[in-house]
């Protein structure tokens, strides 16, 4: 019976942890505040990006998302699009920095693109930057970028700001997204650790990405754990530029987001068991992020939160209460993170419908076995007046 006490203190310490430990980092980072960044050292454009964006299936939204591009304040760039699957017939760009790549045999994953436009960059791209079919580009988003290599970085993550908030589900997928850029991003490297990778907007200087990647054949999604994973193990850094933002086209749909997610948590249980690897390794970089690896997505750890609270109920008071504790304190973190960042107000109109939000990413775990199934990409159901909206309120 003592064993068995114990590993239900064990399981509920394994999950609670991760109510309270983003507000404790939180804390952390009040206290331990990272270094300005030594911008004169920064010399605007020197660097030469290589910008990938990689499509599959689908090329609606790319004449924007190049038309984005083309609009940077920065000089030394090419942009490669690698149009694996896709009719190239419709897509004309007189500009001489566009490279229409249209591998012969299917690819069906990102580090294959990625590589596929890596041996034909025209030139010696120092630095690398990945960009998805959706996104939308801050005009600034190189230069900000460059503060970050010129200080030392080799590895950097920018913001995937919401380019719709035309739906619930849209809205709610936003709300997901600042309190992980908050917490996995600004608060994670402002504590000293690591900004965890997103699979878009961000950078990295070439050869760093070749040595993570190169020798592996990364299929479905998750290729960003396992080349996070790989520059951590480097006890190398990954910045994380906040003002460096791309607009991510968020999920619209209700079978949209279920697909998404049966992709993502798939990726969860094939890679988390990597954190336990950095946990050791000995830096403070390494355990925290290694921490981070180990949590389950946020929808099952609630539950699993839920669970233990309503089952204690029949077994230990004190337990209920400090679980209670844990919930607000869980609530407040979240509160923190939207009030912290510039939330539309739309977005906490919408949390009312969390609920359903949890439902269908619970329709997603029972479909997780079949993830790989699924397009290796997200269908976007392109509106161009998304484009429209974010060029007004910029």
């Amino acid at each position: 019976m003592v064993i068995v006490n114990y590993i239900w203190i064990v399981l509920q310490v394994l999950i609670g942890y991760n109510l309270v430990l983003p507000f404790a980092l939180y804390l952390i980072s009040l206290v331990k505040k990272e270094k300005p960044l030594a911008t004169d050292l920064f010399t605007q454009g020197d660097a030469d990006y290589g910008i990938i964006v990689t499509a599959y299936e689908q090329v609606t939204a790319i004449p924007d998302v190049v038309g984005s591009l083309l609009k940077l304040n920065y000089q030394n760039y090419l942009i490669y699009v690698v149009a694996d699957k896709c009719d190239v017939s419709g897509l004309h760009f007189d500009d001489e920095r566009v490279i229409i790549l249209r591998p012969e045999e299917t690819l069906a994953s990102n580090t294959r693109s990625h590589f596929y436009a890596i041996n034909r960059f025209k030139r010696p791209h120092s630095r690398l930057t990945i960009i998805d079919s959706d996104n939308l580009t801050d005009p600034e988003y190189l230069n900000q970028l460059d503060l970050y290599f010129a200080a030392g970085y080799h590895a950097v993550q920018g913001v995937r700001d919401a380019k719709n908030l035309n739906t619930t589900y849209a809205r709610l997928d936003a709300a997901r997204d600042i309190y992980y850029h908050f917490y996995d991003g600004k608060i994670l490297f402002g504590v000293g650790s690591s900004a965890t990778l997103a699979g878009s907007g961000m950078a990295f200087t070439t050869q760093l990405y070749r040595d993570c990647l190169e020798h592996l054949d990364v299929t479905g999604a998750g290729f960003d754990k396992v080349l996070q994973h790989a520059i951590l193990s480097r006890n190398q850094r990954i910045a994380f530029a906040e003002h460096a933002i791309v607009y991510d086209e968020k999920t619209t749909q209700s079978d949209q987001l279920v697909k998404q997610r049966s992709r993502w948590i798939n990726t969860w249980f094939k890679y988390f068991s990597l954190g336990f690897g950095l946990l050791f390794k000995g830096s403070w970089n390494q355990f925290v992020f290694g921490l981070i690896l180990l949590r389950p997505p946020l929808f099952i750890f609630l539950i699993l939160s839920v669970f233990f609270m309503v089952a204690n109920v029949f077994i230990s008071a004190t337990a209920v209460i400090i679980w209670l504790l844990a919930f607000i304190i869980f609530v407040l973190g979240f509160y923190l993170a939207l009030a912290k960042s510039d939330t539309d107000k739309r977005i906490y109109q919408s949390l009312v419908n969390i609920p359903k939000f949890i439902f269908y990413q619970v329709l997603s775990l029972l479909k997780v076995r079949k993830a790989n199934k699924h397009s290796v990409a997200t269908t976007h159901y392109y509106n161009s007046a998304a484009e429209e909206e974010i060029n007004n309120e910029n």
